[in-house]
């Protein structure tokens, strides 16, 4: 007797037999994505050109001369040194474009740049045994022994010439320079961003062009693209929720907080505020706006750093978002808030992107699962206290305009940290 088996799809078999499907439970797949992702243009003196490097903050610490050129005390590091203190990972784009590469002889930096110019190859030995060092700064950075030059291979520093005879001797590479930056390089690295998910961008330029381009990057992002970040400019007008204007700078330069402020919106989790938080970083901020001033600067959507005895603190955690209106009010204007309705954004948009799109149906059971999905998440964040009065039956998937459209509707109560006291002691 000839037996069916197999799945099944509907229950039309023909043959008599076991058809079986096997199938996971029912489990939430909407989960929490993390923060601490940077996106930062900075000119570098070595480094790939129109290209967007990705960074970690272990890579940072542990690896910043063969990614960056310089030891990680270097000057050169300093705003890279500042953005990691509080971001976790980073997307570096070196926005001078155009130098040239050092060389000699022997070799040929890998990257232009002025770096270059502090490399020198150093080769000992003869008769067919040679010993190879690529030098930087006069310390020791690669050694190679080879009997020719064909068997060098290239390092993070140089790329050698193999047609040169060997010989014994030093040579240090010159001739390297760094390029210029203008408001192209900015464009195309925004534009090189687009592929990347970041939660906050920084601009160092404080020429007025410059910033705008940001500015309206920044806005179209969000609005027309779903693309969820804030950006940290040194004193631009935004009047954005998308816009954190630093009204801070330092001694060392108007725009040098920037990467400090980015790194900590970035790193600072969706159920924490940086309002009162530490300056920890080492440049020299100056604080010396007055009691009205402060209050000023704060009502006119100014992120701004005071002096609170020895510390240097943030004053309150605010975006340049100050056009209130019916359908956005004042809590718009709140960091905390902004990351926690862009984690939203975000990871409802991932969720559906890799859990639905063209995978569910769109009829009652499909809507009901996106349903469970949305509230399971909604619950996680209430649990981290990000959100509040999280109410299942106010939260709606239902069919859109067309068959293909789902249309959610889900009420969020954000939580802000505390930063006033209004108290009244009564004398009995």
């Amino acid at each position: 007797m000839a037996l069916g088996g197999g799945t099944f799809i509907t229950e039309n078999k023909v043959l008599p037999g076991s058809y079986i499907n096997f199938v996971s439970a029912a489990k939430a797949t909407a989960t929490l994505s993390d923060r601490g992702v940077a996106a930062l243009g900075i000119s570098l003196g070595w480094g790939p050109e129109e290209q967007v490097q990705y960074v970690d903050g272990n890579t940072f610490l542990t690896d910043t001369m063969a990614v960056f050129g310089y030891d990680y005390a270097a000057e050169e590091m300093r705003p890279l040194r500042e953005l990691f203190l509080h971001a976790k990972e980073a997307y570096v784009y070196r926005l001078n474009q155009g130098g040239a590469k050092a060389s000699c002889d022997w070799a040929t930096a890998k990257y232009p740049g002025v770096r270059g110019n502090a490399i020198s190859v150093v080769v000992t030995g003869s008769s067919g045994s040679f010993v190879v060092e690529t030098m930087v700064d006069g310390k020791k950075y690669d050694s190679q022994a080879v009997t020719s030059y064909e068997e060098l291979k290239e390092n993070d520093f140089v790329v050698f010439d193999k047609e040169t005879t060997l010989a014994a001797g030093t040579k240090p590479l010159s001739g390297g320079s760094d390029g210029t930056v203008t408001a192209a390089e900015h464009s195309a690295m925004l534009g090189a961003l687009e592929s990347y998910g970041f939660n906050t961008l920084g601009c160092l330029s404080t020429e007025a062009d410059i910033c705008q381009l940001y500015i309206t990057y920044t806005k179209q992002m969000r609005e027309d693209y779903g693309r969820k970040f804030q950006t940290v400019l040194y004193k631009a007008e935004g009047n954005h929720e998308g816009i954190i204007r630093l009204e801070t700078k330092a001694e060392e330069g108007d725009a040098a907080l920037v990467p400090w402020v980015v790194g900590a919106s970035a790193g600072c989790e969706i159920n924490k505020s940086n309002t009162n938080m530490i300056y920890d970083g080492s440049y020299t901020p100056v604080c010396d706006l007055t009691q009205k001033e402060l209050e000023d600067t704060v009502k006119d959507g100014g992120f701004v750093l005071h002096r609170v005895g020895e510390e240097i603190r943030v004053l309150e955690d605010i975006n340049s978002f100050t056009e209130f209106s019916q359908d956005k009010g004042e809590d718009f204007s709140s960091n905390q808030v902004v990351r926690v309705l862009d984690q939203i954004g975000n990871d409802i948009a991932v969720l559906f992107n890799t859990g639905y799109l063209g995978k569910v149906q769109n009829n009652n059971s499909g809507r009901i699962a996106f349903w469970n999905d949305i509230i399971t998440y909604d619950r996680q964040l209430a649990a981290l206290g990000a959100i509040e009065d999280v109410v299942a039956d106010e939260v709606v998937v239902q069919l859109g305009k067309d068959k293909k459209s789902v249309a959610v509707t889900n009420p969020i109560t954000p939580v802000c940290a505390m930063s006033k006291l209004y108290m009244t002691v009564i004398v009995q």
